[in-house]
């Protein structure tokens, strides 16, 4: 092999290993990303459940308010948690853990059987 074939292929193998390198970086970021987006759509997805739970009367107004104050807290621990740029297992846990807390509450009240004026209105039909 010649030397300028050989040159040309030493920097060929040392361009593909900068872009795997490259490649790797950008895919940890995307994971971050997609955590994060994750986090984001389970809040929205909560909201979402919140506001179809109070339409069909299935959750009164101050239900609704606890719910609201705990989705609250649960993005200003998201923020938190996000702030300093890396997400940790033990934070990611600790996010996980209080949505699925919130969801379960959600769940249990939505499903408690409380009158609600709404149910009473729809009934009386």
């Amino acid at each position: 092999m010649s030397r300028a074939a050989t040159r040309l292929l030493a920097h060929g193998l040392l361009a593909c290993a900068g872009l795997g390198a490259l490649a790797a970086q950008a895919q940890t970021v995307t994971l971050g990303e997609r955590q994060a987006a994750r986090v984001d759509n389970r809040q929205q997805r909560q909201d979402a459940r919140i506001d179809q739970g109070v339409a069909s009367g299935e959750l009164t107004r101050p239900e609704q308010a606890r719910m609201e104050a705990q989705q609250a807290r649960i993005g200003r621990m998201e923020h938190r948690i996000e702030a300093d740029g890396q997400v940790t297992g033990k934070e990611a846990l600790r996010m996980e853990h209080a949505q699925d807390h919130a969801s379960h509450r959600i769940a249990r009240q939505k499903h408690d059987r409380q009158d609600r004026p709404a149910r009473r209105h729809i009934a009386a039909r």
